[in-house]
């Protein structure tokens, strides 16, 4: 079973050659796709890869902080939005391969499905040359934020709601807009608003996990 040459730079720029290339192919298959097995098995062992390959990157670089301060940078370093920009950086996007319904949507531009691609990428590279390998290639593609990941990386919607009551503001509001997906497996999408009408939409798979994405994402229009 070869590759095509679409594939093969994507592997050059992934920094890994697949022994097993259903892995990759597999790996970059959307549930869109009828037919054919999707990622989400592999998304779901990724995420507990990248999980186990970070922490232990944290602790290994940080040997007297306490678990309240890993904590919060550990979640930065493995939510969706970083793992969406860890795979625009390795071209994923081009490749994800979709359905039509999702083509038609802008599919490979959203967070969700990239986020998603790219720790279903990682577990193909685990499957297919073990952690040692999975956990370089995360360390590499990681190793700018692993590094300037924040001392106090607080959750964006304390540090939203933080900002919103130094200017004498409510709380911000957060609504849930669009629930889309399978009931196994639903995509939330969530607005979160302030006081003066400024809103920022996310979408994640988790509720809790699409309100800090719109509060990281209004925080990014308001400068805090």
């Amino acid at each position: 079973m070869t590759l095509s040459a679409e594939l093969r730079a994507f592997e050059e720029r992934l920094g890994h050659r697949f022994a097993d290339p259903g892995l990759l192919r597999t790996a970059l298959t959307h549930s869109s796709i009828e037919g054919r097995p999707s990622n989400e098995r592999l998304e779901f062992l990724g995420d507990r890869v990248l999980g186990l390959a970070v922490a232990e990157a944290l602790l290994a670089g940080d040997r007297t902080a306490e678990e309240g301060k890993i904590a919060p940078r550990f979640n930065a370093l493995v939510r969706k939005g970083t793992c969406a920009a860890v795979a625009r950086e390795v071209g994923l996007g081009e490749v994800l391969r979709l359905g039509r319904s999702e083509m038609k949507t802008g599919g490979r531009r959203k967070e969700a499905l990239l986020g998603d691609a790219m720790e279903a990428v990682i577990a193909a590279v685990h499957r297919d040359a073990g952690f040692e390998v999975a956990r370089a290639l995360v360390l590499r593609l990681w190793a700018t934020r692993i590094e300037a990941v924040g001392e106090d990386a607080r959750d964006a919607k304390t540090t939203l709601q933080e900002w919103a009551q130094a200017r004498g503001w409510p709380p911000p509001l957060y609504r849930e807009v669009a629930r889309t997906g399978p009931d196994h497996a639903p995509v939330f999408t969530v607005e979160a608003r302030l006081k003066d009408g400024r809103t920022a939409r996310a979408e994640a798979k988790a509720k809790r996990d699409a309100e800090q994405e719109a509060a990281r994402a209004l925080l990014g229009e308001v400068g805090g």
